[in-house]
């Protein structure tokens, strides 16, 4: 198993979208970014912890790709948004790849080359992984516990065949 993290906005409905892919294993919310240890949701959302809300994703490299992963992180939220998606404003909730290995920064670039190509003003920071803090249990796997659709994570094809 391998992992990757992703910060798309609110963690709830980036978790929802990579919790259905193919290949993924498991998934769970928290924080990284930020200079706190292990901070709460109330301190993230003060916006001066540092810490964007985010995904780790365990997934199964026989049968996806972070690749794959990368291409659904794209398409669910707005990369060209600078700290907020949608209705959802704050440091917490910027665009960014924390890489674990040189081979995923290198794919993370190359995806962001392609969008750029196609006329997107990629946002996305892309940095290497830091120390991931789980978020309160009554984060995870929200929208599959407490019903509900995810309200700014509506997946846009972005990637041309």
């Amino acid at each position: 198993m391998e992992k990757a993290t992703f910060a798309a906005g609110c963690f709830w409905g980036v978790e929802e979208a990579f919790r259905k892919a193919e290949g993924v294993t498991f998934t769970q919310v928290g924080y990284i970014g930020g200079t706190k240890n292990n901070p709460t949701y109330e301190e993230v959302c003060t916006d001066t912890t540092g810490h964007a809300e985010a995904v780790e994703v365990t997934f199964d490299p026989e049968v996806t790709s972070f690749e794959k992963l990368l291409d659904l992180f794209w398409e669910i939220h707005d990369p060209t948004q600078v700290n907020r998606q949608g209705p959802d404003v704050g440091n917490q909730y910027r665009s960014e790849v924390f890489y674990r290995n040189v081979e995923q920064k290198e794919i993370a670039e190359k995806l962001v080359s392609i969008l750029e190509q196609t006329g997107l003003m990629v946002a996305t920071k892309i940095t290497p992984a830091s120390d991931f803090w789980k978020a309160e249990d009554y984060h995870q796997d929200y929208y599959s516990t407490k019903g509900g659709t995810p309200y700014c994570h509506t997946r846009v094809d972005r990637f041309p065949m």
